[in-house]
């Protein structure tokens, strides 16, 4: 199937007389004919259902559905994008490993990666977006574990290098973990360029109408596991009857061992009423996504022919840096997020956005409608000057997330704002 019928048909065929749509299981158990069947499930817990603290039916239709739009081998939901971004790292990292970042990642990231993540013994080796493959083999150590970056950064839009990040990522027998989140499988598929495992921020495009917060961590089945450098996947785990992930479940020993261990422990599982809400924002993301791409192209024009702007940044103009990186990993569009720096600095942006009628100030991108954020007072308030400059940060940068509307109101919402100012 084509990507637009894959996001109507994957993950959910009804059989004779059941329902059309996939139905909200709205239950934390399961029953069982007997005590054996219940140590069953627990001696492999693909076998069956266990307990919505890391596994539901309508849950687990749309984890298909995503690991077939990302090439996948298969997928765990999270309750949040954050939650996806942690869980794909613990899966292979304990204290005293590493891992290296592209240090142009979102703001909420960069805390969790540099503080949190550091306060259990784990660090993070930021590198820029742009390293070239002798800069990044530099920054391996010998308990490096995973390098991890965005498809499309937020909000810096810088565009990853995916295939160079693999490469050095694979020539050091480390997986290459890839944030998705702005482009979605309909505009990039990272597995396709080397990616091992995909992460979403849910929340964003793929659920669309900002309803509820969620992420994913898709595994691409391609890695080896058993190349030495992960015991964890090829030792027995004696917190679960010491089977090992590598012998049992083969090519799906990442994601297995990710519900199995992390989702046990740490129950970041969505609810089936949020999977239920996901699954129908999935339902229209190949056609929404054309539309945002549409949309942001002709507002980035705009603005950058804007004598009031200083600079647009948006992969999808010929002008930008990244617009031959774009043009191989994102040629069908760059999604309908633009970043750009207004003239006058710090109080000019915020004069300005408080002057728009039409888009939301709002703590949220890539919503249906149209929304705009300050990030050096907001997402990227807690970084110091130094950290938002590795990032893309400037004091009058706007983030401005293209929606649905029609671009005609979009320009016009634009144009007496900027006649405010």
């Amino acid at each position: 199937m084509r990507i637009e019928t894959q996001c109507l048909h994957e993950g959910y065929t009804p059989k004779n007389t059941e329902p059309r749509v996939v139905p909200i299981v709205q239950s934390t158990t399961y029953v069982y004919d007997s005590t054996d069947d219940v140590a069953a499930v627990f001696d492999d817990p693909t076998k069956s259902l266990i307990y919505s603290r890391f596994e539901n039916p309508t849950v687990m239709a749309v984890e298909d559905k995503i690991a077939a739009l990302e090439g996948g081998i298969g997928a765990m939901c999270t309750s949040s994008g954050q939650a996806a971004s942690l869980c794909s790292l613990l899966n292979i990292c304990q204290s005293g490993d590493s891992f290296i970042s592209a240090s142009t990642i979102y703001g909420g990231t960069v805390n969790l990666f540099a503080v949190t993540l550091k306060k259990l013994g784990i660090e993070c080796i930021f590198v820029d977006a742009d390293a070239s493959e002798e800069e990044l083999r530099n920054a391996i150590k010998p308990n490096t574990k995973a390098i991890f970056g965005e498809t499309l950064a937020n909000p810096a839009l810088a565009v990853l290098d995916i295939e160079k990040f693999a490469k050095v990522a694979h020539e050091n027998n480390i997986p290459l973990i890839i944030d998705n989140t702005f482009p979605t499988p309909v505009l990039c598929r990272p597995i396709e360029h080397g990616a091992d495992i995909v992460i979403h921020s849910t929340s964003k495009y793929m659920d669309g109408h900002a309803v509820q917060v969620g992420g994913v961590i898709v595994d691409s089945g391609n890695f080896d596991w058993t190349n030495g450098k992960f015991p964890e996947f090829t030792e027995p785990d004696e917190s679960y009857h010491g089977i090992v992930y590598t012998e049992t479940y083969g090519k799906a020993a990442y994601i297995v061992k990710a519900r199995m261990q992390l989702m046990r422990d740490f129950g970041c599982y969505p609810s089936a009423q949020s999977a239920f809400y996901l699954n129908l924002g999935l339902e229209t993301l190949a056609l929404r996504m054309k539309q945002y791409c549409e949309n942001a192209k002709i507002i980035s024009e705009f603005l950058e022919a804007n004598d009031k702007v200083e600079s647009v940044n948006y992969p999808g103009l010929k002008s930008n840096k990244y617009y031959d990186l774009a043009q191989k990993y994102l040629p069908d569009g760059c999604s309908g997020v633009i970043s750009f720096v207004i003239k006058g600095g710090r109080d000019t942006a915020v004069k300005f956005m408080d002057s728009l009628k039409l888009a939301s100030n709002e703590v949220h991108v890539a919503d249906i409608r149209t929304c705009v954020l300050h990030p050096a007072s907001a997402t990227h308030r807690q970084l110091t000057d130094e950290q938002l400059v590795a990032c893309g940060i400037d004091a009058g940068m706007i983030r401005f997330s293209v929606g649905l509307e029609n671009v005609e109101d979009i320009l016009d919402d634009l144009k007496q704002a900027f006649a405010a100012i």
